[in-house]
């Protein structure tokens, strides 16, 4: 009987986003326990970041302290990826602030539209920028998984900043999928829902919130950080070598009754 196949990444060097808590900490350990050697920035959790790195281990993961805010962060961050290990053979650009507060766009400030932008959209950018620049020097192919959201598919009411922001994500993913593809670079994007992270507690915890979040979802409960991370990493392993511009949709059926 042949063996069961694994999801591995064997040496390969991956640059991942947003690392120090939720879906980023479950995916830089998933890609770490599947051999890759891992670069993931922290905008102030230290002690966070240290956490993931103490689980982890220093010889294959580092933790790089970056305020993705601008096109310029972006590019160092995949600087010392190349310096630190050698390469970019991935990115999974997993960063991005979804702001709480219910604002409708008569009452959005600028600030908060630009600020958005600049973390949502303009870092994610300069990171696949750089990264696939490396990548093409490299000659050896490589794998890109920008996160979005549902929000980015259907629009989410009162959120109009955050909803931009991730649905110009997809817009990406499927332009560069096909423009990669000659230099076997795949460009891929993983869509959760509501996920159990930092950024949804405030939603969650609140009773009334939660119910009105439960009755959007067809399997009745949010999602894991792991249950995202699992779809990130398969769509860098080789098992999904064939698979090139689609968005990875896993947020329990909310996508199809929103």
């Amino acid at each position: 009987m042949p063996d069961a196949p694994k999801l591995a990444l064997p040496d390969r060097v991956a640059v991942i986003t947003g690392g120090s808590r939720g879906i980023g900490a479950a995916t830089v350990k998933m890609f770490v326990a599947a051999g890759a050697n891992v670069l993931f920035n922290y905008q102030q959790n230290r002690i966070a970041a240290g956490r993931v790195l103490n689980e982890c281990g220093t010889d294959r993961c580092a933790a790089v302290e970056a305020d993705l805010r601008n096109i310029e962060s972006a590019r160092k961050l995949i600087e010392q990826a190349v310096q630190r290990f050698g390469g970019v053979d991935v990115l999974v650009a997993n960063h991005g602030i979804w702001p709480p507060e219910d604002v409708p766009i008569d009452r959005m400030t600028d600030r908060q539209w630009s600020e958005t932008i600049a973390i949502n959209l303009d870092s994610v950018f300069g990171l696949v920028k750089h990264a696939v620049a490396q990548m093409k020097k490299q000659g050896r192919g490589g794998s890109v998984v920008l996160v979005s959201s549902t929000a980015g598919q259907r629009g989410e009411s009162f959120h109009c900043d955050y909803a931009a922001t991730k649905g110009a994500l997809i817009s990406m993913v499927k332009g560069l999928s096909t423009e990669l593809a000659p230099d076997r670079i795949r460009v891929n994007c993983v869509a959760p829902g509501w996920v159990a992270t930092d950024m949804a507690a405030p939603a969650l915890n609140d009773p009334v919130t939660r119910e009105k979040v439960f009755n959007t979802i067809p399997l009745r409960r949010v999602a894991a950080p792991e249950e995202i991370a699992a779809p990130i990493l398969f769509l860098c392993t080789e098992h999904a070598g064939f698979i090139t511009g689609e968005i990875f949709n896993v947020n329990g059926g909310a996508v199809l009754v929103g």
